[in-house]
This record gives C-alpha cells, structure tokens and sequence, in this order.
C-alpha cells in the first residue's frame, strides 16, 4: 500500500484540501489532500460520491428492456452500453451469430461512438490544459477559449463530434439513448440515402483525425519532460483483441500484458471473465477495485482504454491508424508508454480508427438489408464485452424462465481503472505539491491527470452494497451538536 493513500500523521495534525467537485469529467467525484504543517503530502485519494443502484433496480425488468434502460447511466456513452447488453442478451436468445445487416449496423453505431465520445474529451474537455498549460487562468480553460485562440483546432472538434453523433442517430434511432440494437440484431437499417449522406462527410473526418493525431504527437515531442513523465507508473493493461490479435472495439477475447509487454492471457472468453476478475472495495469511495485473480488486489490491478489497447494489441484494423500506432511505438521504444498524458496520444490514434473504420462499413451494400434478427436455443446467462471509448466494459445478466432479470453485474471502464486514477493522483501529488503553497493552477494538475483517463464517474457507481451514510447536526452557530455514521 502506498505511503500516500495512508496518511503516517495522526489526522489531527494534518491539514486538509479538496477539489470537489473534479471538473470537466462525466459525473460527480472528489480528490482529498491531507497535508502536513511543511506542506507535504501525506494522503491523496480520488473518491467517488456519487451512488447509483442499475444492478438492483433492473432486476424483475424483462430482459428485452435491459438494452435501453442501462444505457441511462450515461449521456456520454450510452451505445457502449447499450450494444454490451444486447451482446450479452444475444446469448440468451440464442443469437450466436447475428446477420451481416446486424452486425455490420452495431459496428457503425459503437465506431460512430467512439469517433464522437474522444472528440468531445480531446477538444472540448483536454484541449484546454494541453494548449493554455496546466495553471493557467481558470476562466481561459474552456472550449470557448479554445475556439477564441484556436478557431481550426476548435471547428474541427466540433465537427468531428457531430459527424459521430450524426452516425448514432441515424443507426440507433437518437444521438442519445436510441434503440436501434436489441437482443438478437438490431430494428432498423439504413436507406442508401442515409450511407450517402453520411459517405460524403467520412473522408473530411479521417482527414481531421489525421490532424488531431499530429497535434497530440507534436505536444510530446515538444515537451517530453511533462507529457512522457506526467502521471507515470508501471502497469499491466488488458483490452479486447481478435484471434490475429488485431484490436476489435466490437468483439473478441480479453488479453492481458505485463508491465514488460509479455503476454499473461490472451483469448480469454468473455463468458468467463468472472474465472479472471474479481473486486474489492475501499471504506472511502463507492467505486469498486478490480484485479485479476490470480495475481491478488494488490499486483492484480491493470490498465483499460486507449493507452492499454493499443500497447496490448498486436495491430490496428485501420492502415492510417496502424502507422499512426508505429509512429507511436517507435517513439516509445524500447519499452511502453506509461505516462497518463500519453492516453491523449492513444486516443486520437483510435478516433482516426474509427473514422477509417466508419468510411469503410459506409461502402457496404449489407447496411441495407432486410434481415435484422436471429433467435436459437434460449439460456438462461448470458455476458457481453465490447471497448468502450474509456476502455473494457462488462455486462453481465441472468434471466429466469419468466424472461425476467434475476442478477446484473456491470463492471465498466472507469472502474478497472480506479486503482489506476488514484496512483495518478498520488504521483502527480508526490511530484508537485510536496513543499509547496497550494495554489488553484497546482490543484488543477491533479484534475488533469484523472481527465487523462476521460473518466464516467455516473457509470461507475452503480454497485449494490450498504451505502455509508455520515449525518451531522450543527447549531445556528455552526457548532457539532450531535453525530451519527453508519458504515
């Protein structure tokens, strides 16, 4: 355990500061300093206060429900899970193979996601900091400054999101919260006025993309000092990847390196994701700690999202995001890329994928057909994994002989890199707070490693337990009258 997630000082010696609420994240969260009378950290911890119940309330729902409820723990990513429940639905309606039309219409929809999803996070939520620097002015650290003094780089922000958005709409029904995929396929297809429509704006947004990974690339090699250094300690990373070992955001099975890039697993089904990871649960945050198994919690822990996917897979699917990929590697070599900033990097690598990805499915006459769903022999389990723009996402369900949800287990993104988040914030509190006044610029250094990871607070809080609950009474002069906890 770290010497900074276990303050060495009596509490009462020490001094607190908080930054509540983390800003420019999905969702609501904390970090807690506790400082000595030097100004040395002698604690620092990422909480999570936010409390939502989806693996309770869901269960008595029909299953056929599933796919559209979840995916309200989001605004930002609802279609990964939405397309990560029906995955896991397909398995029990029997759907071992889903038609070309629906297959090929979900891929659009999570890759029309993907492109959108780290639009929003580069541009409108990291771009500030990158571009102004970390203690600038809080009023400058804004998408509207950023279009101010950077018009192009903001425009094609924008933009780029909106073309994802517009993919969502038109293959799941809405830009938020459609309904295009359900258990077994999907309900609609596209018209070929649709595909044209959307084919006419995918060469622009493979372009851009280009640029975005060249704006990231250069802030690296012009600064190696910050971005290779930020936010740096070793670890394993796990992603979904394909029997070639190409990186597959839809499907595939869990593989898993060490800190050294050897593999630990590789093909590891995802019916059986619960033999390799397991949880624990900390007092002071309602989000859980995953690890594999085998390795205890604490060597167990791992890395999910951009940073692990591409070092953990083999190739890119896409010929501009694989030489986008080496240009990465060789910068890098000999070793990986362990700095949290480096997650800026890996992400437009894997936006130019999508881009890429998206302009080709455009060209298929199969986004056209008629035949949406297929139906087998009914089970009672089922488990869906798809990438999810911040990483692995984990839907879990069991379905009675009424068609209704007896048990969900959701493990998401954010979560498998809680331990990651808060290592993050430790080293970056050991490296620029010790000694030092604390000032609202230095505060803002802890916030830019944990946006790094383009965190969703709101899905990672949804685990059924006993909620802590502290209740204070004050008088009308503020003074402890009387105080209840129930942990």
């Amino acid at each position: 355990m770290s010497e900074l997630e276990t303050a060495q000082l009596p509490p009462e010696s020490l001094r607190r500061v908080a930054i509540d609420p983390v800003s420019r994240v999905e969702g609501h969260g904390k970090v807690t300093l506790l400082l000595d009378q030097d100004n040395r950290v002698q604690q620092a911890r990422l909480h999570i206060v936010e409390f939502r119940g989806f693996e309770h309330f869901i269960q008595g729902r029909p299953y056929w429900e599933v796919p559209v409820m979840v995916q309200r723990l989001c605004g930002i990513c609802p279609v990964s899970h939405h397309l990560a429940a029906s995955k896991a639905l397909d398995r029990v309606v029997g759907a071992d193979r889903l038609t070309p039309t629906a297959e090929k219409m979900r891929r659009l929809m999570h890759y029309g996601q993907m492109l959108q999803s780290h639009a929003l996070h580069f541009f409108h939520l990291s771009s500030p900091d990158l571009l102004f620097g970390f203690e600038a002015e809080a009023e400058r650290r804004n998408i509207v400054a950023v279009a101010q003094a950077h018009p192009d780089i903001a425009r094609k922000g924008i933009l780029l999101r909106k073309f994802g958005q517009e993919v969502i709409r038109l293959t799941a029904g809405k830009r938020v919260h459609g309904t295009g995929s359900v258990p077994g396929g999907v309900n609609k297809n596209l018209s070929g006025a649709e595909r044209l429509a959307l084919a006419r704006e995918a060469d622009q947004a493979v372009a851009w993309s280009e640029d975005a990974v060249a704006i990231i690339a250069a802030m690296h090699a012009g600064n190696p000092a910050l971005y290779d250094r930020f936010g740096h300690f070793e670890s394993p990373f796990m992603c979904l990847v394909d029997g070639q070992g190409t990186l597959d955001f839809y499907d595939g099975g869990l593989r898993g390196i060490d800190a050294q890039g050897q593999i630990l697993f590789d093909g590891h089904d995802a019916q059986d994701y619960n033999a390799l990871i397991t949880e624990s649960v900390k007092p002071w945050s309602y989000m859980k700690f995953p690890y594999w198994r085998d390795r205890g919690p604490e060597a167990g822990w791992y890395r999910v999202g951009p940073l692990a996917r591409v070092q953990t897979c083999d190739r890119m699917p896409t010929p501009k995001a694989q030489r986008a990929l080496e240009a990465f590697k060789a910068y890098h070599a000999p070793g990986l890329a362990f700095a949290s900033l480096a997650y800026h990097w890996a992400r437009m690598i894997e936006m130019l994928c999508a881009a890429e990805t998206v302009q080709a499915l455009l060209q298929d006459d199969d986004l056209e057909g008629q035949d949406w769903v297929v139906q087998g022999e009914r089970r009672r389990e089922g488990v869906g994994i798809i990438e999810a723009p911040r990483g692995t996402l984990i839907h879990h369900y069991q379905v009675d002989e009424n068609d209704l949800v007896t048990m969900a287990n959701l493990i998401v993104s954010t979560t498998h890199n809680n331990e990651a988040m808060n290592r993050a914030v430790r080293d970056v509190a050991r490296t620029y707070f010790d000694g030092r006044e604390v000032t609202e610029g230095l505060l803002n250094h802890i916030e830019v490693a944990i946006r790094a990871y383009d965190p969703c607070l709101s899905c990672a809080t949804h685990a059924l337990g006993k909620m802590p609950l502290v209740v204070e009474l004050h008088d009308a002069q503020g003074g402890l009258v009387d105080r209840r906890v129930r942990d």
